[in-house]
């Protein structure tokens, strides 16, 4: 066990479960809206998640201590260095349009870790996206909604329909779903200037919430043109799976609870998918 954790540690630091995460949900958007699987935007999309998620991640931690970064830091950076070549090599397979596309991305990515806007906007002297008190859930469901379904569509047929607008919008509000259980966590950390959910709100209110979104993601399911059994149920065990993850979250839940379970949603919709 003690040969293994280290490795589960650098599977979870590295952001390989977040990037199988984004991989799921974009799989799903094809499975869904009967798109043809295309590996090289697959690829990328895996690719890409490790690349943005270290960068965001850790940007501050090799800027200011660069000289004495930790073993396994090094050992992260380098990881993300062949990924970020490796997201270039399959992003030069995708059409132009959609690259154009993913720069959009690629700039809010930047601006979320980089400092370039006023002082008086940001919280802790951080002068960037992610510190506007309040708007990190939001701007990290925007870029998964836009990654996972928008980018497929745009890349395979370009037919923004009803159906792809109403998944868009699932996907949105379930990431801000799947968001909670790391800001109630994370509340023993937090700046009170970050105005996260939780502290705005509260736990409890917090998770009434997470309860109720779940149930618009839920009946979304059923305003769509093209009604399917499978696709009904699916959604119903998705929410379930998500809400009980929102109701039993704690601050004082380790680590993994959010890191890896929570996390493993996307993933474990994909493997319902395929197996149903």
């Amino acid at each position: 066990m003690k040969r293994v954790k280290p490795l589960f540690d650098f599977y979870i630091n590295s952001s390989i479960h977040v990037a199988l995460a984004v991989f799921s949900m974009t799989y799903v958007t094809m499975l869904e809206l009967h798109l043809p699987a295309d590996w090289p935007l697959f690829c990328f999309v895996f690719f890409s998640t490790i690349t943005g998620y270290n960068f965001v991640k850790y940007f501050g931690m090799a800027k200011f201590h660069h000289r004495r970064l930790a073993r396994w830091l090094k050992v992260v950076q380098v990881f993300s260095l062949v990924c970020f070549l490796l997201m270039l090599w399959f992003m030069w397979q995708l059409k132009p349009k959609t690259i154009v596309y993913i720069a959009v991305f690629g700039v809010v990515t930047f601006l979320y870790a980089i400092p370039f806007l006023p002082k008086r906007y940001f919280v802790d002297q951080q002068k960037n996206l992610r510190n506007i008190g309040g708007l990190k859930v939001y701007v990290i469901a925007m870029v998964w909604a836009g990654v996972t379904v928008l980018l497929p569509v745009l890349d395979k047929n370009g037919v923004f329909s009803w159906d792809v607008w109403l998944t868009s919008i699932q996907r949105f509000l379930l990431v801000m779903l799947l968001m909670l259980p790391f800001e109630i966590r994370d509340l023993k950390y937090d700046s009170l200037k970050l105005a996260t959910i939780p502290q705005k709100i509260g736990i409890k209110n917090t998770k009434i919430m997470g309860v109720l979104v779940g149930m618009v993601f839920l009946i979304l399911e059923f305003l769509k043109d093209e009604l399917s059994q499978k696709l009904m149920v699916l959604t119903l065990t998705v929410t379930l799976i998500t809400c009980l993850f929102i109701v039993f979250a704690d601050k004082k839940r380790s680590d993994y609870y959010s890191s890896f379970w929570v996390e493993s949603v996307p993933i474990v919709w994909l493997v319902l998918h395929l197996v149903f």
